[in-house]
């Protein structure tokens, strides 16, 4: 191929593109569901005629990508291309031969040129709903979780089935949102078919069979070509995560070759009895998405790119659950699986040699931090069926919609992580204001969840909070699908893990991290999401970055900024910001300018359990002065029957007086750290006296700035 006609074609491929981008956009601007007109929950995507996908749209989830790219093959099996005539258009929302659970539909539709079909082009789109027990985890076959949908024409020849639109409409909570998104679906496809006519006879086409054939090898060949940059060999890593009756263990084995790169999840957990379990479609979409974050982020997404990337997963694991399995929340283990590899490219990335060019210097930088994963998206929905007879305050309106949150993504090797950003699935945080406008719910509280976050040198994404109500304060059911409570995402390189999320009621009852429960009249769902895990050492943590974190109240570090004290160990079980917001009198804190602001003669650790540590920044403050520096930090070890306090930089203990620190016995809730007066220290090692002149040079340096 001479140099202009590799030109020619990558005039060919933009225009590609923005073929495929209009007919994404197209289906968010028609769609009636707040997912995909306001997150983005969706897919577009242009195949040649043999079924291999060519190019995707910018907008979408790798979820809905790269299982659709499979789809396509299944359609062309019932309906081969030669048999298809213009103005089809089929459709499907099996989970076995679309995108993974009942809720998204997927549609084809073959596109003419000149009389011939020379190509098709597919979308998918998350319905509001499909019947059944509804957008949860509860059920215990598919055959609960809603209307399945075998591949079946929606349109033929231009004339619409109503047939299978009664029989949907007959089957879901919400006929005119479901039935308007069917028809977006098709509507996306023909407005694809129109603009690849259009692009065709500009171009002098007859066909796409010699683009898509230097598209696809291009393609392949640049992700080998990055490949061959890493290093060959095998990496194994374990995750674990929450599950829905039990905690659900996931494990791949990781092997770079020559030819591309092989995965094998023998040893995940078997599939699940409840509605959490992933069709294998679903896991090779977030392998391959993971693969190429990595290995080939700037190389298009499509059939090429993906060849070299290959999985081997064992049926009736959870990641390959058979028929008839539920699926219906497949996102909340799917979600997991990029972090899951990563954890193996790590381990490779640990064996590059220094001084690499191209993608190997960014790969020998290491992996990013483990993060929230999975979105928390609670499907919310009311009616007096769900509030029964107890509930006989008034007419409750019915509704059903479903709102789309994120936690904090994990730090990257050499920048903080997202905060409250959706990774790996992409879509967008839904505003509340067009949650509000669509159902009668009020979110009374929606900001980032401080010190979320976890510690390193560079931090973890931070988590947030929200509360929601019922309009008129209502009753209102959610169907829970959320994880990360009971398993924190971990940090890489020496990082700290992220903090849990936490389902509850604002007046304090706990709620199961999954399936249907009711929120009273009255009363506020509350989600704490959680934040990402760190990377890198806390302690090298740069002073500026600190700072920042310290004036947004994005995290409350142990590192007073340049008076050098040491940082990273966010309070486990006991945070600072707790203490400050339940107790004013139970510590003190330090602002930027390292003025006390609260006092206090002890320290509440009723929380602190054996193998947790506390780092104190312990002073003295005489009344118009500043403050005197006691010890730089205190490390306290946590035994059954006692507190030994510690230096947290020389770790030697320290000894008061009477050689011992006031713990109080008996009930944990009376525990608690005497105050150490200046007086009362006893004779320090060297270590300790360097340790404490060392800091009050600090704080006189800080003084005299300020």
């Amino acid at each position: 191929m001479n140099p202009l006609e590799k030109i020619h074609m990558q005039l060919m491929w933009n225009r590609l593109i923005s073929v495929v981008e209009e007919q994404a956009q197209t289906l968010i601007r028609t769609s009636f569901s707040t997912t995909v007109r306001e997150a983005g929950d969706l897919s577009a995507g242009i195949f040649d005629p043999e079924g291999r996908m060519l190019a995707q749209a910018v907008t979408g989830t790798p979820g809905h990508v790269n299982s659709m790219a499979e789809s396509v093959s299944h359609f062309l099996e019932k309906h081969p291309l030669e048999s298809m005539k213009e103005g089809d258009c089929f459709l499907t929302n099996d989970p076995w031969l679309a995108t993974g659970h009942l809720h998204d539909f997927t549609t084809v539709t073959p596109a003419f040129h000149q009389g011939r079909a020379v190509g098709l082009f597919s979308s998918t789109s998350h319905v509001v709903d499909v019947g059944g027990r509804g957008f949860g985890p509860d059920a215990r076959q598919v055959f609960e979780e809603g209307l399945n949908i075998p591949i079946l024409p929606l349109i033929k020849k231009g004339a619409v089935n109503h047939d299978l639109l009664e029989i949907v409409r007959a089957n879901v909570r919400e006929p005119v949102q479901v039935q308007g998104d069917l028809f977006s679906l098709a509507a996306c496809n023909d407005e694809g078919c129109r603009r690849l006519t259009e692009m065709m006879e500009e171009f002098g086409l007859n066909d796409l069979k010699t683009l898509a054939d230097h598209i696809l090898e291009v393609s392949k060949n640049a992700t080998l070509k990055n490949l061959s940059e890493l290093p060959r060999g095998k990496w194994h890593n374990t995750l674990d995560v929450d599950g829905y009756d039990q905690p659900v263990h996931l494990e791949a084995l990781l092997t770079i070759g020559d030819f591309g790169v092989d995965i094998d999840f023998k040893g995940t957990s078997k599939a699940s009895g409840f509605g959490i379990n992933v069709p294998p479609a679903y896991t090779r979409a977030y392998s391959a998405f993971a693969v190429k974050c990595i290995v080939a982020p700037e190389i298009p997404n499509n059939a090429g790119s993906l060849e070299p990337i290959r999985t081997t997963i064992p049926k009736g694991s959870i990641l390959n659950a058979p028929r008839p399995f539920p699926v219906a929340v497949r996102h909340v283990i799917g979600h997991m699986l990029p972090d899951l590899i990563f954890g193996c490219l790590h381990q490779a990335s640990e064996e590059m040699k220094e001084n690499q060019q191209g993608i190997g210097e960014r790969f020998s930088r290491g992996m990013p931090a483990e993060g929230a994963g999975t979105i928390w998206n609670p499907q919310l929905r009311g009616g007096q069926s769900y509030a029964g007879e107890s509930d006989d305050k008034g007419e409750i309106l019915d509704f059903n919609i479903v709102t789309f949150n994120s936690g904090g993504t994990g730090a990257r090797p050499n920048k903080d992580g997202l905060s409250a950003t959706a990774f790996p699935s992409g879509v967008r945080t839904m505003p509340v204001e067009a949650t509000e406008n669509a159902a009668p719910v009020l979110f009374r509280r929606k900001e980032y969840r401080p010190d979320s976050g976890g510690a390193g040198r560079w931090r973890g994404g931070l988590g947030q909070v929200m509360e929601i109500e019922g309009k008129d304060q209502q009753p209102f059911n959610v169907l829970a699908m959320f994880d990360r409570v009971h398993h924190p995402p971990r940090g890489r390189a020496g990082g700290e893990e992220g903090t849990t999320g936490r389902v509850s009621l604002v007046s304090g009852k706990k709620l199961r991290v999954k399936g249907e429960q009711t929120i009273p009249r009255g009363d506020r769902l509350k989600l704490e999401l959680p934040g990402g895990g760190g990377f890198g050492n806390p302690y090298k943590r740069e002073p500026e970055r600190v700072q920042e974190d310290f004036k947004a109240s994005w995290q409350l570090p142990l590192q007073f900024l340049d008076l050098g004290m040491d940082t990273g160990r966010r309070l486990k079980r006991v945070g600072i910001r707790r203490w400050l917001d339940s107790n004013k009198n139970s510590f003190f804190a330090a602002g930027v300018d390292c003025e006390i602001v609260s006092r206090t003669r002890q320290l509440n650790v009723c929380d602190i359990t054996e193998g947790d540590a506390l780092v104190a920044f312990l002073a003295h403050h005489d009344a118009g002065e500043f403050c005197r520096v006691l010890n730089i930090g205190l490390c306290i070890d946590a035994g059954p029957d006692q507190l030994t306090p510690r230096c947290a930089r020389c770790r030697n203990e320290v000894v008061t007086a009477d050689r011992s620190i006031d713990v109080g016995r008996g009930d944990a809730e009376s525990r608690h750290l005497g105050w150490i007066e200046p007086d009362t220290v006893g004779e320090e090692s060297a270590p300790q006296q360097a340790c404490l002149a060392d800091a009050v040079d600090r704080v006189q340096h800080w003084q005299n700035r300020a």
